[in-house]
């Protein structure tokens, strides 16, 4: 019901993650970062508790494989399918026994996909490779131009109805969360979302930092 793939921008450090299921809300549940320290993603039949400790642990500086350790002490991940990217772009994952339908986990550079109830295995591959072949690119379309891949590849066996982009960078909460929560069409839709919002994201990282030199938006009421 979910194919996603987390990764880690060697040229800037950032990290992000991109999802899509057939299942509402999707970007709600099962995308956790934690900037500068990595992410964790946890999807089938998912447990938010899962990202959520997960990411307390990268934060405090453990690897991968440590954090997937720890993680598996709280929950047999029977049921679970979890990923998780280091700081230092390492991976680690698990696919539980009760992980639903066609499943597949794949290990780029930089990067880790992981889906289950695909139409076939080779819509991760798809998005590994679609990941490696845009490193001139920016995190967050590289990130779009793999769950696009995915999806072309043929994505999960059913119509997929929600999608999520969140990519954080230096700043201590997201710059990039974007989220289609019900669409028949929702990585169209969140393609869309990032092509308006991507021209105007300095803009409002400048309005954290330094309200008084940030451009007006032209909005009804917004300051000149």
């Amino acid at each position: 019901m979910t194919f996603s793939i987390a990764a880690r921008c060697q040229r800037t450090g950032a990290f992000g993650a991109a999802i899509s299921s057939s299942s509402p809300a999707v970007g709600s549940r099962c995308v956790w970062i934690a900037p500068g320290h990595g992410v964790v993603l946890s999807q089938n039949i998912t447990d938010p508790a899962i990202g959520q400790a997960g990411i307390a642990l990268l934060e405090q500086g453990a690897a991968a494989a440590a954090v997937l350790g720890q993680l598996a002490l709280r929950d047999s991940f029977e049921w679970r399918q979890v990923a998780v990217l280091d700081r230092s772009g390492t991976t680690a994952w698990s696919s539980g026994r009760q992980t639903l339908g066609c499943h597949h986990v794949v290990v780029g550079q930089d990067c880790v996909a992981a889906g289950n109830l695909l139409a076939e295995t080779g819509v991760i591959d798809a998005m590994v490779a679609a990941f490696a072949q845009s490193t001139d690119l920016d995190l967050p379309q590289r990130l779009l131009d793999a769950l696009a891949a995915g999806l072309e590849r043929g994505g999960e066996a059913g119509p997929v109805r929600s999608a999520a982009l969140k990519v954080c960078t230096e700043e201590s909460w997201p710059t990039v969360d974007l989220r289609v929560d019900w669409d028949d069409a929702p990585i169209a839709a969140l393609i869309r979302a990032w092509d308006v919002y991507r021209p105007q994201m300095a803009n409002y990282i400048l309005r954290a930092r330094d309200p008084s030199g940030a451009p007006s938006f032209g909005v009804p009421g917004d300051p000149a």
